[in-house]
């Protein structure tokens, strides 16, 4: 069963030129965590709230647990539709302890008994006395978790919620919500514009530009094989190259040579193409069938970002990034030779083959 439908969902703001979400369709199964990815003002803030209740669509239909919340007449408020909220600064209340902030207009009977079931959930049952001052943003943002876990919403709904936390605690705290949301078997919709939280948190990513849905994949679909060029260069970094079809149906003739593919696409041979190639597809290898020199070097701890320039032909000189092993011993102006993995290679669409074109 779907926890989440959303079907030709549209919004547009006074004064905008365009819609902030145009003709979205979505379907969210339960217990599924799912990121709605992309950058400022693609509409993906703007999804979250329609789905929430804050905002009202100007058409479509969303249905949350197979009922219908905004469809045409029917509005259901916030507050009816079984939803919980993590806001991105927690909104915890500041006179207000742990355990009376999660139990906050929680009125059923075993209101003592669900508080302290949700902080033993995000361990923090022994601060459950503690005010939220006295936590970390860390805690803070358990708590706020806690809270909108207490009243068994059918969706819990989170607003970039690792935006105020450090790297250190931000990396902790994505391993640490998967867990919690996955231990309360709850369906979740997250909102993010860092490639990091939705490749590390999400069992499905929706990738929004424009307020449409480029995109919906695994992690390692989204990133091993984006569908088209606005995908491949927002999650991750990549070459982007011009290239035929070859004759076996996946090799790619490029102006690096040619380049083996094993994405599955709708291309024939023969045909013009443009492709993604990650960095992590580049192996330095001293057989390997491209050369190039090493213009820049830069060591980001577990591997090194290598720009190396390749000569492509007569007048034609091309900087390749390269992820290179941080063990190796790779200087600036340094003659290389590298070879192409297949695993990170994809074909991607024009713009023409967009399903909204």
């Amino acid at each position: 069963m779907s926890a989440i439908e959303l079907s030709q969902l549209r919004k547009t703001f006074p004064g905008c030129t365009g819609p902030a979400v145009y003709d979205l369709d979505l379907s969210i199964r339960d217990g599924e965590i799912i990121t709605l990815l992309g950058p400022s003002g693609c509409g993906k803030t703007t999804t979250l709230r329609m789905i929430a209740g804050f905002e009202k669509a100007d058409r479509g239909r969303i249905a949350i647990g197979g009922q219908p919340v905004s469809d045409g007449g029917i509005w259901i408020p916030p507050e009816k539709r079984d939803v919980g909220m993590v806001f991105q600064d927690y909104a915890l209340f500041p006179h207000l302890t742990v355990e009376e902030n999660v139990g906050f207009g929680y009125r059923e009977q075993d209101r003592t008994v669900r508080i302290d079931d949700v902080l033993r959930l995000v361990n923090m049952a022994d601060l459950k006395k503690r005010y939220p001052h006295e936590l970390s943003g860390g805690q803070q943002q358990r708590v706020a978790l806690a809270r909108a876990l207490a009243r068994r919403p059918a969706v819990v709904l989170l607003d970039e919620p690792f935006s105020n936390l450090d790297a250190d605690l931000r990396e902790q705290m994505r391993v640490e919500v998967k867990r919690i949301l996955k231990e309360a078997h709850t369906t979740a919709i997250l909102v993010s514009h860092d490639q990091k939280d939705a490749l590390s948190i999400s069992d499905r990513i929706v990738v929004m530009e424009a307020g449409t849905v480029v995109q919906v994949g695994t992690p390692r679909e989204i990133y091993q094989y984006p569908e088209n060029r606005f995908v491949a260069t927002f999650v991750g970094r990549t070459n982007l190259l011009q290239g035929v079809i070859g004759r076996d149906g996946f090799s790619v003739e490029t102006m690096l040579g040619t380049i083996p593919c094993r994405h599955t696409h709708n291309k024939s041979p023969g045909e013009a193409v443009e492709i993604s190639v990650r960095p992590d597809s580049l192996e330095l290898d001293p057989e390997g069938e491209i050369e190039g020199v090493v213009r820049r070097a830069t060591y980001v701890g577990d591997a090194i970002d290598g720009v190396v320039q390749v000569s492509c032909g007569e007048d034609c000189i091309r900087d390749i990034l390269v992820h290179i092993h941080p063990e190796e011993d790779v200087q600036e102006g340094q003659r290389i030779r590298f070879r192409v993995l297949s695993d990170f290679i994809a074909v991607l669409q024009s713009d023409a083959e967009k399903p909204d074109a």
